[in-house]
């Protein structure tokens, strides 16, 4: 179950931060680097949540009910 939580939290982080990525893009001048940030951390939540979709298929944690 704390698999699955985690999983669906940085989810919605990724949502988040793309959310906070469109309002930069839309917002900030071309100087400013908080869109690149965003992505970045964008980009570490989603291999993250990769990384644990394949820990959890590979010990059982997500592929049986």
């Amino acid at each position: 179950m704390f698999l699955k939580t985690l999983i669906a939290v940085l989810f919605l982080g990724m949502l988040a931060s793309l959310a906070a990525g469109v309002g930069f893009l839309l917002r900030d001048d071309s100087q400013s680097r908080r869109l690149l940030v965003s992505l970045k951390i964008r980009v570490t939540l989603a291999a993250l949540l990769i990384a644990l979709l394949f820990y959890g298929f590979f010990f059982g944690g997500l592929g049986e009910a």
